[in-house]
């Protein structure tokens, strides 16, 4: 009767340790980012993403890469409620602190038909930052970043610089 007894408080062990073991597993968040800007007076203004870095928690400092196609984007095209996928991914689950666009080197606006470079200081190295700050749930989370190319884009004597508005919708 006692080695029954004992099989029996054996096995309940081992299925809480079974259980408690199951929920240990990391929980991931699907992520998806899309893009949008507001109205400006420019011919276009092409930015080249190259890719997408996001933080989770304020206590990490690593930066995560996103699965992030790389191209130039027409910011001009994504007017008036219309959005393109830039990026998609699964990520750890916790909060989402800041999303890092790394730009490429053709980023260029457009005026009265002359194209002009535009200058995109440290983006090419460290990146845009966005703060975020938004808990991410196990289903599809989607941010939309819209930005606003009116108060982005400085002309210095005839030299674009890019000083990003960008804000999340």
């Amino acid at each position: 009767m006692k080695t029954k007894s004992a099989l029996i408080v054996l096995s309940f062990v081992v299925a809480i340790i079974a259980i408690s073991s199951c929920k240990k597993e990391n929980k991931t968040a699907p992520v998806r980012f899309l893009l949008t800007d507001k109205p400006a007076d420019y011919d276009s203004v092409n930015v080249h993403i190259v890719a997408i870095r996001v933080q989770i928690n304020h206590d990490d400092d690593s930066w995560i890469p996103i699965n992030t196609k790389d191209s130039v984007y027409n910011l001009l095209d994504l007017q008036n409620g219309i959005t393109t996928l830039i990026a998609q991914d699964t990520i750890p689950a916790g909060v989402l602190q800041q999303v890092r666009f790394i730009l490429g080197d053709g980023n260029k606006v457009v005026v009265n038909g002359v194209s002009y470079p535009l200058d995109t200081p440290s983006a090419e190295e460290s990146g845009l930052k966005v703060k975020i700050g938004q808990s991410l749930n196990e289903t599809l989370n989607t941010f939309t970043l819209d930005f606003d190319v009116a108060q982005s884009i400085s002309d210095e004597n005839g030299t674009y610089k890019l000083h990003p508005v960008i804000q999340m919708r």
